[in-house]
């Protein structure tokens, strides 16, 4: 067996200090991600997404962000999938971003809820027809026989949808996360990470320090 317990880095790039950050959460994840993105770390928006299903049994993902603003951070799915049927009965989920280039992590806990099927049908448009033909051929997180029998699928709605404009499908669309707890965490030396925490309060956000 492979020892792993000689394996350390320390963190020594940045800090993270509770008089230096923005009020409102949402205002130091535009910073950060955009950091991110300027980093060009690869797909800067993948998010893990956790959930619990009806007999408590916790599963995690990724996902890819698609929209952030004011009211959360929304994705986008198939609405038979397991993590949709998981957020059906239990909207309680947890969000990580995890930037080890940055050696930074984002944690959030909130609600996830269905959007608009206005605001799915407007991200869908945007997508390539490929895309958009995908959306409707997976049957997300269910058994299949084969690729092969993926790829007739694919070939029989390409037939389909062959003239005019592919329709959104009435089982896919995107899921808000309304976040109740953020959580930004900057790598430091010696373990010794800084941890601050948004917490909502009513209308407010409260920051606290955790320890590392």
């Amino acid at each position: 067996m492979l020892d792993l317990t000689q394996m350390r880095r320390d963190y020594k790039q940045s800090t993270l200090d509770e008089n230096e950050v923005f009020s409102q959460p949402l205002e130091q994840f535009e910073k950060w991600f955009t950091e991110a993105l300027n980093s060009k770390i690869i797909e800067p928006n993948a998010m893990l997404l956790a959930t619990v299903n009806k007999e408590s049994i916790p599963s995690v993902r990724a996902v890819l962000l698609k929209i952030f603003d004011e009211r959360g951070f929304v994705f986008f799915t198939n609405y038979n999938s397991d993590k949709a049927q998981d957020i059906a009965v239990n909207p309680n989920v947890a969000l990580e971003f995890l930037w080890l280039d940055l050696e930074r992590q984002i944690r959030i806990t909130g609600r996830a809820e269905k959007i608009s099927t206005a605001e799915s049908l407007k991200y869908f448009l945007s997508r390539s027809r490929d895309s958009r033909i995908g959306a409707w051929v997976s049957d997300q997180s269910q058994v299949i026989n084969s690729r092969q029998a993926l790829a007739m699928q694919i070939a029989k709605m390409k037939a389909k949808f062959a003239k005019g404009e592919i329709p959104l499908p009435d089982f896919w669309g995107g899921f808000r996360v309304i976040p109740e707890k953020i959580e930004f965490w900057q790598g430091r030396e010696n373990r010794l990470h800084d941890r601050l925490l948004y917490t909502k309060k009513g209308s407010d956000w409260v920051i606290s320090r955790l320890a590392p």
